[in-house]
């Protein structure tokens, strides 16, 4: 095929992720907007730029975790739910199904890491790769301190314990047992002022046994990481910025005030470098050069009775717990009963999605490596900001301690598994302000946004916030909070601003070409040749988008199909306007309003390619009254000079359309 504009190199296989809801609650609308609908839209991209067979987009529920199991607890002593913790996940998993669906989320699998084929898939991989990692000698067994409720009588998960997270700099009020709500990970005896929130009782700390992963040791990998990531120019810049800051030195912020009785221990601490506090700063530093050390350090100065806070800094990554709702953990030096924590094993779980709809499909086993280790192939991983620190450090540390290993090899090019590409969105606002569904600004669902507007007025909208470059408040008119302003008419709705450019100008467009084919070309568009400012106006377009996408910056994608979209109606409102004339005069004597017309179809169809990730349902509606074959007309295997590209005949008859038809 001849190239007939700037083309970017794409893969020939990709995966595309869109993390993993809890199997708590219902979707809210951070979940579609920050993560599904861009994952949705990049993969829809991707199947009309690379071949829909070559693309797979992979997603389900977390069925394990901490929020579940206190999700379900606490519905079971209110005697709101009386069935097993499998039948409230189902339940859950169940409904963010079909809010997926509503939004037209186009996935290849939606299951879960305990739910269908997938959830078998998802408990032999994890066995997989932690004997891999095992053998390897990056696993080990250490005994830590957890939380115990004594009141209760039982060890609290994650989410049972509520505490100030001691990690400096971070403000989370919402530290649970091991991580706070912003994504800081620390040893659970650092947490200050823990809560139960079962008995509501300060808990005691025991020893458990848990294998960990040795994440301090790839330090020196991540850096190099994290500087490959930093020269690549298709890379949010906050993905390599917040993944370095866990690769500094390990560090102890000690409060100024404290400076004499640092002085009376210091000599009982590992080696360490003292610095001085920065002008204006509450503490001085304490540095030392392994974890370990600071650790250790950090039990000479709790017993002095120092207030300190500890900075960001690798620390081992537990990879098991003891809650008897998760993947099975293999019985490993005979150690038996331990269940996997849900960090680890979620950070492998698309390859299990990845392996089930393979499956499915009836692919040969191990066919998932051509996606996952191929060089030819790509995984786009889009997640939230407060992740990055599990799937920008640990994960690639982890997938560097699988090796060597044959499981994780592609045999014919001998490849290992890929590090993934992240896509990375900065947190979607309600208003002004971050909603949680834990707290005080309350999220609308993801199904309570569907009863004011469409799906794709909220796709259009969301793609349009720009959360790749910074946080961004959604302010739907029907949940503002003044009753006022959701009554007035004359108050414009900020959620619909893309609407207008769907239902006034696309919208428009479609219909005029549809139109125009029934009264005067006896319901066909002619297929000629379209004039060449107008082929270098989509070309111009074609080149831009693909450019834009291959940055993933999906705002600007939604900046140039706008432009392109009212330039093409202009050229069409200006062209009619110029043979208007000519109308009744039938083809054979209305050659310029032929042209026209021709010059508009065309146009359409790179509009309604470049839209289709975007807003599918009304672009396939599109292409359906044009009645043109759906597999040819959103694929780019094409010249994009004519509409001959799509058939060959000299007319192409057209569905006719009815009046006042809307797409949009």
């Amino acid at each position: 095929m001849a190239i007939s504009f700037q083309r970017q190199s794409w893969p020939a296989r990709a995966v595309v992720t869109a993390g993993m809801p809890y199997g708590n609650k219902p979707l809210h609308f951070g979940h579609i907007a920050g993560v599904f609908v861009p994952a949705d839209c990049y993969a829809r991209f991707l199947r009309d730029r690379i071949g829909a067979d070559n693309v797979r987009f992979v997603s389900g529920t977390d069925c394990f975790g901490s929020p579940i199991d206190e999700g379900y607890r606490k519905l079971v002593e209110a005697g709101e739910f009386d069935g097993t913790i499998a039948e409230y996940v189902q339940r859950n998993h169940d409904a963010q199904a079909a809010t997926l669906a509503a939004y037209d989320i186009s996935l290849d699998i939606y299951q879960g890491s305990g739910i269908g084929h997938a959830g078998e898939c998802h408990q032999d991989l994890t066995e997989n790769i932690i004997r891999r990692m095992h053998e390897n000698g990056w696993l080990h067994l250490q005994s830590t301190m957890q939380f115990y409720d004594a009141e209760a009588g039982i060890y609290l998960n994650g989410r049972q314990v509520v505490g100030r997270c001691p990690v400096q700099g971070c403000k989370s009020e919402k530290g649970y047992a091991d991580e706070c709500d912003l994504g800081h990970s620390y040893a659970p005896e650092e947490l200050i002022a823990p809560r139960s929130t079962v008995s509501g009782t300060v808990p005691e700390m025991r020893p458990v046994a848990n294998w960990y992963f040795d994440l301090p040791a790839f330090r020196d990998f991540l850096r190099n990481h994290v500087a490959t990531l930093e020269e690549d120019p298709d890379i949010r810049a906050i993905v390599p910025q917040t993944c370095a800051e866990f690769l500094g030195a390990p560090i102890i912020y000690v409060k100024n005030d404290e400076r004499e009785l640092f002085a009376d221990v210091a000599d009982q601490l590992p080696p360490h470098t003292v610095r001085e506090p920065e002008k204006g700063k509450a503490s001085f530093e304490v540095e030392f050069e392994t974890i370990g050390e600071r650790d250790a350090a950090r039990d000479v100065l709790r017993r002095a009775g120092l207030r300190f806070r500890t900075g960001k800094a690798l620390v081992p990554f537990r990879i098991t717990g003891n809650i008897e709702w998760g993947v099975k953990a293999p019985v490993i030096d005979g150690v038996e009963g331990l269940t996997v924590w849900c960090w680890p094993e979620s950070l492998w779980a698309p390859i299990s999605f990845t392996i089930a709809a393979n499956d499915e499909r009836g692919l040969p086993e191990g066919s998932w490596r051509d996606f996952w280790c191929s060089e030819d192939a790509e995984v786009y991983q889009f997640i939230g900001q407060d992740n990055l620190y599990f799937y920008g450090v640990a994960q690639p540390a982890m997938w560097e301690a699988l090796l060597p290993g044959d499981i994780f090899f592609h045999e014919e090019t001998d490849r290992p598994l890929r590090q993934t590409r992240l896509i990375a969105n900065y947190h979607v606002l309600l208003g002004n302000k971050k909603a949680s569904s834990s707290g005080a600004v309350k999220p609308p669902t993801a199904d309570e946004l569907l009863e004011h507007y469409t799906a794709q007025q909220l796709r259009a909208h969301f793609l349009a916030l720009g959360l790749g470059q910074k946080s961004v408040g959604f302010k739907p008119k029907a949940f503002d909070p003044d009753p006022k302003v959701r009554e007035d008419t004359r108050v414009a709705d900020p959620a619909l601003k893309e609407s207008k450019l769907l239902s006034n100008v696309f919208n428009r467009l479609a219909r005029s070409v549809l139109y125009e084919a029934k009264r005067n070309f006896d319901g066909a568009i002619p297929v000629c040749e379209p004039t060449p400012v107008v082929v270098e106006s989509a070309h111009n377009a074609l080149a831009a988008y693909d450019a834009t996408m291959k940055k993933a910056e999906l705002h600007t994608v939604m900046t140039i199909c706008d432009e392109f979209i009212r330039f093409s109606n202009k050229k069409w409102a200006d062209g009619i306007s110029a043979v208007a004339g000519d109308e009744g005069e039938g083809i054979e004597t209305s050659a310029s309003r032929r042209q026209v017309l021709a010059d508009a179809a065309y146009l359409l169809w790179v509009c309604t390619l470049l839209m289709h990730p975007i807003v599918p349902a009304g672009c396939e509606d599109i292409c359906a009254k044009l009645q043109f074959d759906p597999q040819a007309f959103f694929s780019w295997d094409h010249d994009f000079a004519s509409l001959a590209e799509l058939d060959s005949a000299p007319s192409h008859a057209v569905e006719e359309l009815p009046p006042r038809y809307d797409f949009f």
